[in-house]
């Protein structure tokens, strides 16, 4: 186990160190919203990639993905690989997003959908079924910060203590400077995430005898978690199930997609892709075999998410490394956590509060902060009740957000849908959404739950266009933007 107080310690000096990224943050920021939101648009490649690493291969990777490992063997390095395939998105997507959200300063991606289809109501269904299914999968984040902290103290840090440190964090930073102060201090923390990820991959190996003996030693007494489908979780339905809706992740989650318009130009366009994709596959690799060590060095665990917190606690990893780890994992689960209640407060300012009259940027801004206290309130709360319809929803958020995905292609690529279809196929996919999984206790490992949410809104989308009008304010993304996608060479 880890001292708690020394462990505090260290947890202050990784506070101090984000109170002065924050502060430089705060003085760079002009105050306008798309400073405070999108950090100016003027975000270099390796920050911005470093940024979209730590938000998106979040807490999720050493403590959600080393514990299915842990469960079930080497089918969750295959479904996190179908994950970084669905990265390759980017090099469709990425370039349109910038392209539009330049030239029209959009701010939040439900901005961007409801000006292409000429319609506030669809971006506001868009910002609203986001919102329901983000929530949520907030409180995961919390929660995530409370197993990592209680569990390597062995309870000397309690969860409420855990809570609310995460909970301090995460406010501090998003409020003083928004996404200046969350992307420089991803950049250098994901850094010390990868760092020391790998240096405690390679401790714990190397206590169970090298490479060599730690790959003999899996084979003779586990031999399912090398074999496909392992020893139970992964069957082929149950991997269909999880990895179709984490393929479209990059257009699904808008505290994901919003990233793309903090880009300073097309080149940092492409390093901010070569970042993510090259971090993504090394830290994917570090979680995969350090969850397979952990069930080594850790065997019997009931709850396979604390897999990291015992392995921490094991003694296989020296405290200096398992120290910087915890830090590594604390910011990514913050960053995650602030990028999302970032997001939600641009779609609350942008999408509900703007349109409502003409705010100035200092009440999107107010808006937005008012939003980020909320959301991590909501989440702080949710994490210490671990209220079922809370964890329910968290699980379903992959599926649900799949709902945005028909209409956000639709705007790029076919000129014939209609804000009707966009919002049948918001609105009908996520109520077939909580009804199959709330309702109808459809499980998420169920590939019925997001095929048909999928299918229903791209149904939806396609008919309801067919059988409307566009509107005649609508955008025309595809022809406005063919000329500079051809000179930049874009796909």
């Amino acid at each position: 186990m880890i001292a708690p107080a020394l462990l505090w310690t260290v947890i202050a000096l990784f506070a101090a160190f984000g109170f002065f990224i924050a502060v430089r943050a705060a003085r760079s920021n002009t105050g306008t919203a798309g400073d405070y939101y999108i950090g100016g648009r003027d975000i270099g490649g390796m920050v911005a990639g470093l940024s979209y690493a730590a938000t998106t291969y979040s807490a999720f990777m050493l403590v959600v993905l080393t514990g299915l490992t842990y469960r079930g063997g080497i089918g969750a390095l295959g479904f996190e690989l179908i994950y970084f395939a669905g990265l390759s998105l980017l090099v469709i997507f990425a370039p349109r997003f910038w392209l539009v959200g330049k030239r029209w300063g959009f701010i939040s991606p439900a901005e961007m959908i409801g000006a292409r289809y000429g319609s506030r109501g669809v971006a506001r269904a868009m910002a609203g079924v986001s919102i329901v299914f983000l929530l949520p999968y907030c409180t995961t984040q919390m929660a995530g910060i409370g197993l990592l902290l209680s569990g390597v103290t062995g309870g000397g840090i309690s969860l409420f203590q855990a809570v609310a440190t995460g909970a301090a964090l995460a406010m501090f930073w998003a409020l003083l400077a928004g996404l200046r102060s969350v992307a420089w201090t991803d950049a250098a923390l994901s850094i010390v995430m990868f760092i020391s990820g790998l240096l405690a991959v390679g401790f714990a190996v190397s206590a169970l005898g090298g490479p060599a003996q730690f790959l003999s030693t899996l084979q003779k007494d586990h031999p399912d978690w090398l074999s496909v489908p392992g020893p139970g979780l992964w069957s082929f339905p149950t991997f269909l199930a999880l990895s179709f809706p984490w393929f479209f992740f990059t257009l699904s989650n808008p505290q994901v997609s919003q990233r793309l318009f903090i880009l300073r130009d097309f080149q940092a366009m492409r390093r901010m892709i070569l970042w993510v994709m090259g971090f993504g596959f090394l830290f994917t690799l570090i979680a995969v075999v350090w969850g397979l060590a952990a069930l080594q060095l850790a065997p019997d665990l009931e709850n396979t998410s604390m897999a990291t917190p015992a392995l921490l606690a094991s003694g296989a990893v020296p405290v200096w490394v398992a120290l910087l780890l915890i830090l590594g994992i604390l910011s990514a689960a913050i960053s995650t956590l602030d990028s999302i209640a970032l997001t939600i407060g641009a779609m609350i300012a942008r999408d509900f509060v703007r349109g409502v009259k003409a705010q100035s940027d200092a009440r999107q801004i107010l808006a937005g902060r008012l939003v980020i206290v909320a959301v991590v309130l909501f989440a702080s709360f949710f994490a210490l009740k671990q209220a079922a319809i809370v964890d329910q929803l968290a699980a379903l958020s992959a599926a649900g957000l799949l709902v945005s995905v028909p209409p956000i292609v639709g705007a790029f690529f076919w000129r014939r849908g209609t804000a009707a279809g966009a919002i049948a196929a918001i609105m009908g996919g996520a109520a077939v959404a909580v009804w199959l999984a709330i309702l109808q206790g459809i499980s998420v490992f169920d590939p019925l739950l997001p095929f048909a949410v999928g299918g229903t809104s791209l149904g939806l989308f396609v008919f309801i266009s067919l059988v409307t009008k566009p509107r005649a304010e609508a955008l025309d993304f595809k022809a406005e933007i063919a000329e500079q996608l051809a000179h930049h060479r874009a796909w």
